[in-house]
């Protein structure tokens, strides 16, 4: 008998985190589910930490360093649940998560795509995300890309779906090797309404490295331009991809990456940005330096990006 949920977690190098992970999910109070692990080619202690593990619901796949992108599409080709959950390898879930998920199905039965709101864990702090909606509702039902003007409502831990959404969707883009979560994101909210559970389930793990490192090689970002049609008819999508599109932007001019930055500078719509975002997309390094240490010690991205 299929399982009801396939849990997917693809790992490189979590040996710090791994372990909480995996009792997180372990911990679920509804108790359907299989776990697929997917190890990346690890060159610490991760597949030895997760190998201790004994449960009949847990699978481990090990393979030669591949990229996130691959990891996730052989955890999800080898699922065998109705529904498929990400998780990332160093996030926490709450004991109710799939819980809640499996309610939300039930309720609604016609829909395919369910996330829950998320919390930033910093130096034992629960900062809870702001979202660029307000609602006392127990659950809604959202467009993608209306919902995440501030803050992606799908990530690599608190999505949920149908499998049989990948035959519309397609899996992650193994040619993006960073940003590979928002393209996948864009695709499911062409396609499908998500249920958003207003309820802080998922807990995405903050450290200082993650928060003040902002060097990246911009080439292996998505550049967006496959949704030009789309997002010429859909104003929301053409939103979100411009507010992305200031992110990379700032990243490029902090990396020294002047034909990045003028790439994404001209692809936006600068009336699209905040009053504050269109006085930084034109201001000088220093001052972004500045401001990225200010926003560092307090345990916030700078700059953020939708996954």
């Amino acid at each position: 008998m299929k399982p009801f949920f396939s849990v997917v977690i693809s790992i490189y190098n979590k040996e710090k985190f791994i372990v909480q992970t995996l009792e997180s999910v372990l911990a679920q109070t509804f108790t359907d589910f299989e776990i697929i692990i997917v190890n990346d080619g690890s060159t610490d202690n991760s597949l030895k930490l997760i190998q201790n593990f004994q449960d009949a619901r847990l699978t481990i796949i090990d393979q030669q360093n591949s990229g996130a992108s691959v990891a996730r599409n052989n955890g999800m080709a080898a699922a065998k649940g109705v529904f498929i959950a990400l998780l990332d390898g160093d996030d926490i879930w709450d004991p109710d998560f799939l819980k809640y998920i499996h309610e939300a199905t039930v309720v609604h039965p016609d829909k395919c795509v369910f996330t829950t709101a998320l919390a930033h864990l910093y130096d034992g702090k629960i900062i809870p995300v702001t979202y660029s909606f307000k609602s006392d509702a127990d659950t809604l039902v959202l467009d993608y890309f209306k919902s995440s003007q501030q803050h992606t409502i799908l990530s690599g831990s608190t999505a949920v779906f149908k499998k049989e959404i990948l035959k519309t969707t397609g899996v992650f883009d193994r040619q993006i090797a960073s940003g590979q979560d928002t393209d996948f994101w864009i695709r499911i909210g062409l396609h499908y309404p998500i249920v958003f559970i207003n309820k802080v389930l998922v807990f995405y793990v903050y450290n200082r490295e993650s928060l003040s490192n902002t060097t990246t090689n911009l080439s292996l970002k998505p550049k967006f331009d496959k949704y030009y049609d789309e997002e010429n008819t859909n104003k929301y999508l053409k939103l979100f991809l411009d507010r992305n599109r200031f992110s990379l932007a700032i990243l490029s001019k902090l990396n020294d990456d002047t034909a990045s930055y003028n790439y994404y500078r001209n692809a936006l719509s600068k009336k699209n940005l905040s009053l504050k975002h269109q006085i930084l997309i034109d201001a000088p390094k220093w001052l972004l330096k500045m401001l990225l240490k200010i926003k560092s010690a307090s345990g916030k991205k700078a700059y953020h990006v939708a996954s």
